[in-house]
């Protein structure tokens, strides 16, 4: 079977920043974290992703930009060819553009939303700030597409190294609720969000949230509990969803289990679920 990753990225990463990669592999339901790699530049990362290999990754990136935002912009709507513009843009450019098509919206509607965000609860792809995802899109796809891999439901490349849109987010709330379990900011690294932690990785471990058990050695869980940051631990959320991802690959479903129905031009979260309208 492929090696498994996750990704949790930054857009301008540094030592106390880094970009994440949990690599692991799956046995039946059981993923074990095999190692954690850190970046301190864009390029470095790029590199590894962009070696030979034979791997599913889910990555903490949008892969894609609302249908709405693109089409108002009169940007293209072919997946391939709308990256290619966006990433021949700078940040100030981004910022100047998703700004303006913003206050020329109503309140509480400033923002485009894809249809993966509902179901995922995530943020919209568009935001330049609090988290800036737009720059994580612009810094992430690019690389990612120069470097060959293979985006399902969107765009063809090396069947053999495998990007799905993964968010962290999604599986630490399944469990957590509104419980926060990490901050960047030292002041806010509680005991609270210490215990919140250990209550994710206990569940990750005992199968709470899904079909599938994280297999961790006593060191590897002590040092994800002990950073207040969380960027390994979301690296290893990437990993499980990752990891549901291949073994629906694995069973014969189409699309590494990405509903059907996706959009292709905005993308989709793996593991979020399609909406039912029945609902």
């Amino acid at each position: 079977m492929s090696a498994l990753l996750g990704c949790d990225f930054s857009s301008s990463p540094n030592p106390r920043k880094p970009i994440v990669l949990a690599w692991g592999s799956a046995q039946g339901q059981r993923v074990r974290l095999e190692r954690l790699q850190r970046f301190e530049s864009l390029d470095d990362w790029a590199a590894v992703v962009a070696q030979p290999g034979d791997w599913v990754g889910g990555f903490d990136i949008p892969f894609g930009l609302p249908r709405e935002l693109v089409t108002a912009l009169n940007w293209p709507l072919n997946w391939h060819a709308c990256m290619l513009h966006f990433a021949g843009l700078d940040r100030a450019e981004i910022r100047a553009t998703f700004k303006a098509f913003c206050d020329a919206r109503a309140v509480g509607q400033k923002f485009a939303h894809r249809a993966t965000d509902g179901p995922a609860g995530s943020s919209p792809s568009m935001k330049w700030v609090n988290p800036p995802v737009a720059f994580m899109l612009h810094a992430g796809v690019p690389r990612l597409l120069q470097a060959g891999v293979h985006f399902p439901g969107l765009h063809a490349g090396d069947i053999r190294r495998v990007a799905l849109e993964a968010y962290p987010g999604m599986l630490a709330r399944a469990v957590l609720g509104t419980r926060s379990y990490k901050s960047d900011d030292r002041a806010k690294q509680t005991a609270e969000r210490l215990i919140a932690r250990k209550d994710l990785i206990h569940a990750l471990e005992m199968g709470h949230t899904g079909d599938q058990r994280l297999v961790l050695s006593h060191a590897q869980r002590d040092a994800l509990v002990q950073d207040a940051s969380a960027d390994g631990l979301d690296a290893v959320l990437c990993l499980m969803q990752a990891a549901w991802a291949a073994r629906r690959h694995a069973q014969g479903e189409p699309g590494y289990g990405l509903p059907a129905q996706l959009d292709p031009l905005e993308g989709w979260i793996v593991t979020a679920p399609w909406p039912n309208p029945q609902a």
